[in-house]
This record gives structure tokens, sequence and C-alpha cells, in this order.
């Protein structure tokens, strides 16, 4: 199978995919017991005129597959609906806080990537005391949920030492990235142990194979062994736990956000959630699964340009 071929094929399984979350996403709000509207006025006072008005607003006297598909139709022009909660559009609420979240992300999986690749490599490569004190380390990373990262790091960074702010998200960039920081470190603990660790087994078993040892053999500089046949044979189950980390990453922010009061959409998913505003519930859902997806796909397309023993559409090869 081509690569362009392979390509088109896991697009459109994407494509697929994501069609068939929107339906669930979107028939949630209808699983619930009560009628849609009555779900969608949870906890507040609905006069008859109320009542009316939200059923013309999402159009609720329609038949179900009507609905979805008008919302569907909706939400690829970037019309999310209305907030019940903010009384706005859902799609500037995202465009405000989306920006936070994935700047938080992307400084987390920097963190991340940088200091788990090289726990990995330096615990493999150098073995004794130094790979059982990267262990005990990791082992205590991956043990520590983010939020209580969070706290810690709040207690003792933020409130003790005052060396960072202790909640919000900063105004301009270099300031939102101070903010950042200790939200970014507690959202990447867990996940540094976490790739540490394969790291470090999946270099191991390079290291073990027989074509290090014929590099040895043969007089190959050891630094040239570890980059070009152990570094690069461990490479396609690094960027499988990669994929992994990213989605984690994802789910993990509504925790931080939330501990550090970190107005990204972390935070509004948790807080539509408690007020029942489904419009925006679902445009979030809707986003998290697109960027799953997205995630995995990326990870399928480079797994075979990494590494040479993946054939197209065989990820489980390197795992």
């Amino acid at each position: 199978m081509s690569f362009l071929r392979f390509a088109v094929r896991r697009l459109a399984e994407m494509a697929a995919t994501l069609l068939a979350a929107s339906f669930v996403v979107f028939g949630a709000m209808y699983l619930a017991p009560g009628s849609p509207a009555s779900f969608l006025l949870a906890g507040r006072s609905a006069s008859p005129e109320a009542l009316a008005a939200v059923n013309a607003q999402y159009h609720l006297n329609d038949p179900f597959l009507v609905r979805y598909f008008r919302w569907l139709g909706d939400v690829v022009h970037g019309d999310f609906g209305r907030s019940l909660t903010y009384r706005t559009d859902v799609s500037r609420l995202l465009a405000d806080r989306l920006p936070v979240t994935l700047l938080l992300i992307t400084m987390a999986l920097a963190v991340v990537v940088a200091v788990g690749l090289l726990l990995g490599r330096t615990a493999a490569v150098r073995g004794g005391a130094t790979d059982s004190g990267i262990l005990v380390g990791t082992t205590l990373a991956v043990g520590t949920p983010s939020f209580v990262a969070a706290v810690l790091l709040q207690g003792l960074f933020a409130v003790r030492l005052g060396w960072f702010p202790s909640s919000g998200a900063g105004d301009g960039f270099t300031d939102m990235l101070w903010h950042l920081t200790l939200p970014a470190i507690a959202l990447a603990l867990y996940l540094i142990g976490m790739l540490a660790r394969v790291t470090r087994s999946a270099m191991l078993e390079a290291l073990d194979s027989e074509h290090v040892t014929v590099a040895r053999s043969r007089g190959v500089p050891e630094r040239q062994v570890i980059r070009r046949h152990v570094l690069r044979n461990s490479l396609g189950t690094v960027l499988t736990t990669g994929g992994l980390i990213v989605s984690t990453l994802l789910v993990c922010t509504i925790l931080v956000e939330t501990a550090f009061s970190i107005g990204g959409i972390g935070q509004l998913l948790e807080l539509s959630t408690t007020t029942k505003d489904f419009p925006t519930v679902q445009a979030i859902s809707l986003i998290i699964v697109a960027l799953f997806m997205t995630v995995n796909l990326i990870v399928d397309l480079l797994l075979p340009l990494v590494d040479p023993r993946v054939s197209l559409g065989t990820r489980g090869a390197a795992a």
C-alpha cells in the first residue's frame, strides 16, 4: 500500500469516526430523564414563554434526526449554538479560551518530551545506581495524580516561596508563560514518569538486539551505536506512547485548569457540566474527540516513516 493511499484511508476512517462521535455527543442530551427542554432549563425557573423559546431555539418539536443534521450543519460552519450560562455564542467562548489551553498543553508536552526522553535514555545507557535512582523518581511521578501535583506545587512555589502566581492565566505572551509554568509542570509530572519508563524499556530491548552486538563487534563507537541503532529502533514505541501522552494531557487539563483557576476550555467544560450548559458541553466534547483523533492520525502517519520495521497500517508492530 502506498503512503498516499494509506493517508487517504486513515482520513476517511477519521471522518467516519468523527461523524459517529458527533451523533453520540448530540444524542447524549436526549438520554437523560425528562424532556430535552426541561433538561436544558434544569435549575432555572421556566415559564411557558421561556419553555416555548427554548423549544423554538433548539427546534425541539422537530424529529430527532432533523435536529441532529441541522446541528451538525451548523457545527460544520463553526456555529456551536448559544451558551445558556454565558448568554453568548459558544464559538466566541471557545475562541477566547482555546488558545490558553493549547499553550498550556504545548508547554507541558515540551517538558514531558525533553525530560522524559532524557531520563529514559540516561537510565538505559548508564544503568546501575543511576538507573535505580531514575526508576524510583519516575515511580513517584507516575503515582502522583495531576491534581495532587497541582496542590503541592501551588503550596510550595506560589504560596510559600512566592516565585510563581497561584492562579490565573496572565496577560500577554510572556506573562502567560510565567503564569502557566506551574500548571504545565503539574500536568507533565505523571507523563514524564510514564515516558521515561517506556523509553528506558524500549532502549534496553534495542541494546540487547543482535544488530547492536554486531555493530559493537565491528568497533563502531558507542555514541554512534546509541544514536543510529538504539534510539532509532526505540522511536516507534516512544511515538506510540506520545499519542497517548497528548490524549492524557487533554483530559488532565480539566483538573489542572480548575486547580489554578485558568480560564481555558478545561475549566469551561467543568463549569458548563455543573450548570448543565449543554451547547457548550457538546462543543467542547466534540473538539476534544477531534483532537484525540487528530493526534492518533499524526502518530499513524509518522510511525512508518520513523520505524522501518512498521508497515503501513500495522501500528502494533512497534509496540
